[in-house]
């Protein structure tokens, strides 16, 4: 599986393939083009087979790793105090961090988006002293893979609180330059009016990237530009 994170500040393609493609591809992209892993490992050294750790990716001179994805909170049961333990191990070691936050199915239909979002965020946030390496990916759960997307209002809603909690528990610098990227069934058709949104700084795309509508989400970054 292919995961890309398209950032629209700086217009900033980031490509993420399984770890034994990582050099294959950063070996084909052109340069404007970032690579990042889809996971690492929480810690240095230590006999844990299958795992790859950040000095890894370091090694291969990958900048970018993605870390939380619903997948591996939801099979491998990665708790919300481990990914940010991974995020901090990442960050220490140099790596940027694309961290992903994002409720089920039930817990929206229960009311309690937005305490699950803040939870795993706190988590993340007691981690980083220094955030121009870390971009967040709000990616409901029930929209992966599913073929249904959040409204551009429900992705909006979300992200404007994620901002607003950064704002008051980290400060309102971080909370206005810290980029929330949303990711879940975004697709050529739905991209544009997502990408308008005013709190929806980027995409993190599964499926759609390996299409050649992926050319028209990138193109999406020009909708905050137009008058």
């Amino acid at each position: 599986m292919v995961q890309c994170a398209f950032l629209f500040l700086f217009a900033e393609v980031v490509v993420s393939p399984p770890f034994v493609f990582l050099p294959v591809v950063k070996g084909l992209l052109r340069p404007d083009f970032q690579v990042a892993a889809q996971n690492c490992w929480v810690r240095r050294g230590g006999a844990f087979t299958g795992e790859i750790s950040a000095e890894m990716l370091v090694n291969l001179g990958i900048p970018c790793v993605i870390l939380g994805h619903s997948e591996r909170r939801s099979l491998l049961n990665e708790s919300n105090e481990f990914v940010g333990d991974k995020v901090a191990y990442a960050l220490s070691l140099g790596l940027k961090v694309i961290a992903c936050v994002g409720e089920t199915l039930q817990q929206r239909e229960s009311g309690s988006t937005m305490a699950v979002v803040a939870a795993q965020t706190k988590a993340i946030a007691a981690n980083v002293s220094y955030w121009d390496n870390v971009v967040l990916a709000y990616e409901p759960v029930w929209a992966i893979g599913t073929g249904k997307v959040a409204t551009p209002a429900q992705a909006q809603e979300v992200h404007l609180e994620l901002r607003k909690w950064l704002h008051d528990n980290v400060g309102a610098e971080v909370a206005a330059s810290t980029r929330i990227i949303y990711g879940g069934s975004v697709n050529g058709a739905n991209c544009k009016e997502l990408a308008g949104q005013p709190d929806v700084d980027g995409f993190l795309v599964g499926g759609a990237s390996l299409k050649p509508e992926f050319i028209d989400i990138i193109k999406s970054a020009t909708v905050k530009s137009q008058p």
